[in-house]
């Protein structure tokens, strides 16, 4: 394997699956786009056609019966746990989109499946590949922001609920809403850079204000869209809370696919040393102090490139064994077991453990 082309295919060619098979072409060097599979025959000649894949299949469990190494899963939230330990247990590398399942029980059997046949499993957390996360990431282990005390999770659509009616704002599909589609990246990211993989507790509360009545719902544009009236919509549409990480470390999180608040998006790092705002669109700035004043620090980010790309090129090596994988299995567990202890609290109305 070492010394030839992975063989990968990617399941599901909805736009992320796409992303996915881009991302694999940009490596041919590396890897070899061998095989896709979905059930809309059009997708499949579309992607097989646009990148010359001699395997199609319309179904997923065919083409873990081929020669592939590795594949992506990138099929709907509800078959997550179902394809992923499917291709695991075939002996194929996987790279899992997120969120990574349901909920946190179907997420265990996938990491136990991942460990019984001990393949590498990769979570599609492509944050990570960003050239600020990379560079705050690195601060933060060599200590130069010191202890970390507080994160801020914020990610604000004034109006941007996905295809209203259809699964993304069905809870039996999606598993909710913009907390399991937007904030299962927030989470991770938060956790990724800080390093504190441990939250204890969490006191939360989820609205579902504009998801109530489809036909009141105002918007400019609508991804995955038009709505479908006829369609269900019993999701959150806002959900906020307070994490804590033990006596460590607290977390706040704002998350909405819609509000009446500005648009706004970003992570807060809180150090005793020193701290830092991202993923806001401005340039990067490193709030700290010198032996004598305050000092704002300008850092050089690194150009990361594509974040797809960047995933895949570790993804594939992670394969070969040459480094661990962007996101593991394990951490994805912790953020599935977050998100499931937002929801209880929610519906509990108080805090309770994660």
């Amino acid at each position: 394997m070492k010394d030839r082309r992975l063989k990968v295919g990617v399941i599901g060619l909805g736009a992320i699956g796409s992303i996915h098979a881009d991302a694999y072409a940009a490596h041919a060097d590396k890897a070899e786009l061998v095989a896709v599979s979905d059930v809309l025959p059009e997708r499949v000649k579309t992607v097989g056609d646009q990148y010359a894949v001699r395997g199609r299949f319309a179904d997923f469990r065919a083409l873990l019966q081929s020669d592939v190494d590795a594949v992506s899963v990138c099929v709907g939230n509800t078959l997550h746990r179902e394809v992923a330990v499917a291709a695991l247990e075939a002996g194929k590398h996987v790279l899992l989109e997120k969120p990574m399942a349901m909920n946190a029980k179907e997420a265990a059997a996938i990491v136990a499946a991942a460990r019984r046949r001990r393949r590498t499993l990769q979570l599609g957390m492509v944050w990570r590949q960003a050239g600020e996360a990379k560079l705050v990431r690195r601060m933060v282990a060599d200590g130069e922001f010191g202890r970390i005390y507080h994160l801020r999770a914020v990610m604000i659509r004034r109006r941007g609920i996905p295809g209203m009616g259809g699964w993304f704002t069905n809870k039996a599909q999606s598993g909710g809403g913009p907390l399991i589609d937007i904030g299962v990246h927030w989470f991770d990211i938060a956790m990724h850079l800080s390093g504190l993989w441990n939250p204890t507790s969490v006191s939360a509360q989820t609205y579902g204000v504009f998801t109530r009545d489809m036909r009141a719902y105002k918007y400019v544009d609508m991804w995955a869209g038009p709505p479908r009236y006829d369609g269900v919509c019993d999701v959150e549409d806002y959900a906020t809370g307070l994490v804590r990480f033990g006596r460590q470390a607290t977390m706040s999180f704002e998350l909405a696919w819609a509000a009446n608040a500005p648009t706004q998006s970003y992570v807060d790092v809180l150090g005793e040393k020193a701290g830092v705002r991202l993923f806001d669109n401005a340039p990067l700035r490193i709030l700290t102090e010198t032996r004598t004043h305050l000092a704002d620090l300008a850092p050089l980010v690194p150009e990361a490139g594509n974040r797809f790309h960047a995933q895949a090129r570790t993804f594939l090596a992670a394969c070969r064994h040459q480094c661990p994988p962007a996101a593991t299995g394990a951490e994805g567990l912790v953020n599935m077991r977050l998100i499931d202890a937002v929801y209880r609290s929610a519906q509990a109305r108080r805090e309770v453990r994660v």
